[in-house]
């Protein structure tokens, strides 16, 4: 196959990642429907990762802007607004970075999570087994015998207020965010800048999320979060994706056969000004 021209696949995301003239989001139901549609997105761009952002299909492609009183901000109103409002799954998950999920989506991650059906247990031999750091089990235990937490008490609650537990308790938050263990549900006026999440278990805030997920094989859900990243993108290679999921090689190959045996993408595909092979979704091609 020869070189084909890159720009289809930037014309393609201009539209799906909302940032073409027309496109962009203006309300907060469109930014539901967009979430919905893509199936997963940032909450703001992130460097060297491609993939639909909230920020950018509001104020269009551009850094992330420092002045509180930029009009792309509203994106911030929204995220606390609906922050446990069932709307959409709020949380850092992939690459431990702000994510919004839709709830088709949802149980596919939960599906690839190191929870197998009994949450007040399992992260328990994650902990024995050393995958599980001392100061993540102790937040998870102490919102387990709480309940909902703001950042500021539930630090204060797991006995984690030292400066040296600094980076320790934020490392926390994110890997038991990113394994779906907990998320954020609710904003409440604590600490300096008045201003905390509340945390609650992913387990107790949706409780069919469990039993959605079991009837979902890892190869299934790997393929399914898959294709939602090509009808993102468009094209994209095996390392984009092993960057974005940390799938294990064996895997992404099997989710990428997987989606080229039924003529979703098409491999081997060289673009002009791109190095290495890509793969692109078949109907974007000539």
């Amino acid at each position: 196959m020869p070189s084909l021209s890159f720009q289809p696949i930037l014309g393609y995301r201009a539209q799906t990642f909302r940032t073409a003239a027309g496109r962009r989001i203006t309300t907060k139901e469109e930014a539901i429907a967009f979430v919905n549609a893509r199936g997963y997105v940032y909450f703001w761009p992130i460097k060297e990762v491609t993939l639909p952002s909230l920020w950018a299909a509001v104020a269009g492609d551009r850094p992330v802007a420092d002045g509180h009183d930029d009009p792309g901000h509203i994106t911030w109103g929204w995220k606390d607004e609906m922050l446990g409002a069932r709307i959409w799954y709020y949380g850092k998950v992939l690459r431990r970075r702000a994510t919004f999920i839709s709830f088709d989506a949802l149980p596919c991650f939960y599906a690839l999570s190191e929870n197998y059906g009994e949450p007040e247990q399992d992260y328990l031999l994650q902990y024995q087994e050393g995958r599980m750091t001392f100061e993540a089990r102790t937040v998870y235990e102490t919102l387990l015998k709480e309940g909902p937490l703001d950042t500021v008490s539930l630090r204060q609650l797991a006995r984690l207020t030292s400066k040296a537990s600094n980076g320790p308790f934020a490392r926390a938050l994110e890997t038991l965010q990113a394994d779906f263990k907990i998320l954020p549900v609710g904003i409440a006026e604590a600490g300096a800048w008045k201003y905390a999440f509340i945390y609650e278990l992913v387990h107790r805030h949706y409780p069919n999320l469990p039993e959605q997920a079991r009837v979902i094989r890892q190869s299934e859900a790997r393929y399914r979060l898959a294709e939602l990243y090509f009808r993102s993108v468009g094209a994209a290679q095996a390392r984009h994706l092993a960057s974005l999921f940390g799938w294990a090689k064996n895997d992404l190959e099997a989710a990428l056969s997987t989606l080229a045996e039924t003529g979703t993408i098409t491999g081997a595909v060289q673009f002009e000004g791109q190095s290495g092979e890509w793969f692109a979704l078949t109907e974007l091609l000539p």
